[in-house]
């Protein structure tokens, strides 16, 4: 499963220019985690940053015009940081595997003449298979939709020498990414990986009240962003895993206090009830007299059960709806499966609470906060040495953040 080492985001709201793990340019940090939780106060750009993931994921599949026009952003002029008249710029340094070459993909977007958002560049970057040292070679570079892709798995660029693998590139509406169009091209394997990578990202925006809706029965393979497939998913799961699902279930139930089975129901017109058993009743509860917390907690757990995961998953704030005591619980089984197994998706979460940082490690946390002059700056727990020192005594993190030691 691929895995993002870095990040960089500049001009995006509160992120005039911030950094997350090892870049290309840059290879002195260590890069991110598979779970990497980013903390900080209200107002702090937590919820900018999780946004950040969706726009450039967006821009993949509407185009960056209808990207920033989405109600929650209000157009290109809202997005770009206050005061800034460069482009609205991204930076994702990833691996495809492990032991893979990294690939660095890097966008702009700006205002053309008539004021619409448009990519201003983009370039992707891989060094050869054989090449140790020096830049990575642009296998894509566009400026305003115009430029040069090479095809194949090892394109050279020969010095003063026609590739016959050079293909130029000239895109008929700017707004769109050339990742979008040349991905769906067959000449093009690098390119369309890296565009199946940023498609298959998933955040989730789940509510327990879309949880509680009651969808035609027909079984889904993946949870939708909002949860109003739930029953759906289970479906799917009883009938096509219905052995490692039986697993499933029971491992998810004993992480829920008083539910002792969960399964599903379909009604007279065809639709599809979700069943929690608690142990002390006789008849199932449905999903629509459970608690948010335990709808949630469900959806989580069932998400990162999922047989064919997303490669990304970003999740806000998990904790809300949640007792306490269930938030070490769900910290564990976050990076549980994150690192776990191959293939497992790589998990991307903002919190505010302690108790969920309690079972992290400073290298996987990182905190956000907001500067004098109105942007956000980010650094890792791991950076302050008293942190450090103080988890390796045995301090909870958690427990640190709540008495003010990661805060400047």
């Amino acid at each position: 499963m691929a895995l993002i080492e870095g990040l960089r985001i500049r001009n995006y709201r509160a992120l005039r220019d911030v950094t997350l793990g090892r870049l290309s340019r840059s290879q002195t940090g260590d890069p991110l985690t598979p779970l990497t939780v980013v903390i900080g106060r209200n107002g702090a750009g937590k919820s900018t940053l999780f946004d950040a993931f969706g726009f450039l994921a967006d821009c993949l599949v509407i185009g960056v015009e209808a990207a920033c026009d989405r109600p929650q952003r209000g157009g290109f002029e809202r997005l770009r940081s206050m005061g800034i008249v460069e482009p609205i710029s991204f930076e994702v340094y990833y691996r495809e595997a492990q032991n893979h070459r990294p690939i660095t993909y890097e966008l702009a977007i700006d205002l053309d003449r008539a004021g619409r958002p448009v990519v201003a560049s983009e370039v992707l970057r891989q060094r050869r298979r054989d090449q140790r040292y020096g830049q990575p070679f642009p296998f894509l570079r566009l400026d305003h939709g115009a430029g040069q892709a090479w095809a194949g798995e090892d394109a050279l660029d020969i010095e003063g020498e026609e590739s016959n693998e050079r293909v130029p590139v000239r895109l008929t509406d700017p707004r769109q990414l050339g990742i979008a169009t040349l991905g769906t091209l067959r000449d093009h394997p690098r390119i369309t990986r890296f565009r199946d990578f940023l498609k298959g990202w998933y955040l989730s925006y789940f509510t327990p009240d879309a949880a509680r809706g009651l969808p035609a029965a027909g079984p889904q393979r993946h949870l939708s962003v909002h949860g109003d497939n739930l029953g759906n998913v289970v479906q799917f799961m009883e009938r096509e895993h219905k052995d490692r699902f039986a697993g499933i279930l029971r491992r998810i139930a004993a992480r829920i206090p008083g539910v002792k089975t969960i399964d599903t129901h379909v009604t007279e017109d065809k639709r599809v009830l979700l069943r929690f058993n608690d142990g002390g009743f006789t008849d199932p509860f449905f999903a629509q007299q459970m608690s948010d917390g335990t709808l949630k907690l469900f959806a989580y757990m069932l998400l990162l059960e999922d047989p064919d995961p997303p490669p990304f998953i970003c999740i806000e704030e998990p904790e809300n709806g949640l007792y306490h005591r269930l938030l070490d619980t769900l910290a564990r089984e976050f990076r549980a499966h994150a690192t776990g197994r191959s293939g497992a998706p790589q998990l991307f979460v903002t919190t505010h609470q302690p108790y969920f940082v309690d079972a992290l490690t400073p290298e996987e946390v990182w905190i956000l906060e907001k500067g004098q002059d109105g942007f956000s700056a980010v650094r890792r727990a791991s950076e302050i040495a008293v942190v450090r020192n103080m988890v390796a005594e045995g301090l909870p993190l958690g427990g640190l953040w709540y008495s003010d030691y990661l805060d400047s």
